[in-house]
């Protein structure tokens, strides 16, 4: 098993970086995705949240009403940091045991926006973060995904800085470039994980 941590700013290109590698054969795992599963219908983490920030959070089909929750936290640091000490640690615990489930030959790629926000601490072979100029994040929020230059920024500024992601990779790709470039530089990264997955597997 070789596992990469994925992480970079929002709309700074990791998905893009992580759906090339996977392209590749690695095996992604996505902590929205299990974000998502640990507040599902009936489950603890949604229980949990409820119980702090009202039943009304859930909505008439069992579902988290995301949007209501989104604007109790976003702009409360404490209420934020209270509902990520609810989800962070069912994320661990479901990502540990999707990695615990993959084969010994599996090069993994644990997609995570808030690695160091998160303090994850997973047994990482190399942390990999994907960094894009603060207006290159905004121009691409507003082009992409309909956020006014505010929002964008505020969602920036939510996040950890770009000095405190390198702080904790192994290595920085580049995303003020083309995105063949971008891809360009992940392939040769790709490379050289693959070298260091076989020679972990043959130690």
């Amino acid at each position: 098993m070789y596992l990469v941590g994925l992480t970079g700013g929002i709309a700074s290109g990791k998905s893009s970086v992580a759906a090339r590698w996977v392209h590749h054969g690695a095996v992604e795992i996505d902590a929205d995705v299990l974000a998502r599963e640990a507040v599902s219908s009936d489950s603890a983490g949604l229980a949990m949240v409820a119980k702090e920030f009202g039943e009304n959070l859930i909505q008439t089909d069992g579902q988290l009403d995301r949007a209501a929750l989104a604007a109790i936290v976003f702009n409360d640091p404490a209420k934020r940091e209270k509902l990520e000490s609810i989800i962070h640690p069912i994320v661990r615990e479901l990502a540990l045991k999707r990695i615990q489930a993959l084969p010994d030959s599996t090069i993994a790629i644990y997609t995570v926006p808030l690695l160091v926000e998160a303090n994850v601490s997973l047994p990482f072979d190399k942390v990999v973060t994907v960094e894009a100029p603060e207006r290159e994040q905004i121009k691409r929020m507003v082009a992409n995904r309909g956020m006014s230059e505010a929002d964008a920024l505020a969602r920036i500024k939510s996040q950890a800085t770009p000095a405190q992601r390198a702080n904790r990779a192994d290595v920085i790709l580049n995303s003020n470039q083309t995105l063949p470039e971008l891809l360009a530089d992940a392939d040769a990264l790709w490379a050289q994980i693959v070298r260091e997955a076989s020679e972990k597997q043959n130690d």
